[in-house]
């Protein structure tokens, strides 16, 4: 079971607190977590089920590339952190 936490920018869409999540990859959890929350789903995932290029994932502390961020593999007690990219100069 994965620990998914959501940046404070995303709290009002997204749960507050590290929210517990069944699933083998990070696009499992992320599907179970968003299938009853579908504002959240379109901020984070296009309509292809894509990670957003606004979107970065770590997963137990590293930074996951964009392509594969949801096809990782997750441990036991893995925890995910979904947050915006940033950029500008």
């Amino acid at each position: 079971m994965a620990k998914v936490h959501f940046t404070r920018w995303l709290t009002g869409i997204a749960p507050n607190d590290g929210i517990d999540v069944d699933g083998q990859t990070v696009g499992d959890v992320l599907d179970r977590l968003f299938s009853d929350n579908v504002q959240a789903r379109n901020y984070v995932l296009d309509e292809q089920g894509r990670l957003r290029k606004h979107v970065c994932i770590f997963l137990d502390g590293e930074r996951l590339a964009h392509d594969g961020a949801l096809a990782a593999p997750l441990r036991p007690q893995s925890e995910i952190y979904v947050m915006q990219a940033l950029s500008g100069g």
